[in-house]
């Protein structure tokens, strides 16, 4: 498994959680602890850096559903945890800053039948937005995670808005 590191300059806790996240030993066992689907779907990072973070979803027995094809749920894990986890990097030594979903779409356009890539490329936006948020405010980004198939087409596309406000 290829871990990619940013070429920016990471902040030590930025490093931490990313190095942390690219563990594939620490990434298992906080998953249990905090997502444990993502443990049984097989969800894996194959990439995290503060431009963006790509997330791998297997087709197999415990992802497929009665069509042969991946779950629209695990597909909409896969997505999130590209996202999310692309937040809680900009999060990282940030202080503290509350972070949650408020709005979920997803558009469908191939069968999902392989394995399957989300990549969530807004990094530099979504770092800018943490940086300039102020103690009390809050505000929202819409993140796209696209998900592709091993020939490069694209499968499925979740727009995510997550809602970041800090606190006092």
């Amino acid at each position: 498994m290829e871990m990619q590191l940013s070429t920016r300059t990471l902040s030590p806790a930025t490093r931490a959680y990313q190095q942390k996240m690219c563990n594939p030993l620490i990434f298992w066992f906080a998953m249990l602890v905090k997502l444990p689907s993502a443990i049984f779907w097989k969800l894996r990072i194959k990439s995290l850096t503060m431009e963006k973070c790509e997330v791998t979803i297997p087709y197999s027995w415990r992802t497929q559903n009665p069509f042969k094809s991946i779950y629209f749920a695990a597909l909409a894990g896969a997505a999130e945890l590209s996202t999310g986890a692309l937040g809680q990097l900009a999060l990282a030594g940030k202080g503290a800053i509350s972070m949650l979903v408020v709005d979920f779409r997803a558009e469908y356009s191939k069968k999902a039948n392989t394995k399957i890539t989300f990549s969530c490329e807004q990094g530099a936006e979504l770092f800018d937005l943490i940086q300039g948020l102020k103690v009390g405010e809050a505000e929202q980004l819409t993140m796209i995670s696209s998900g592709k198939n091993p020939a490069g087409e694209v499968v499925a596309r979740f727009f995510v808005t997550w809602s970041f406000k800090r606190k006092s």
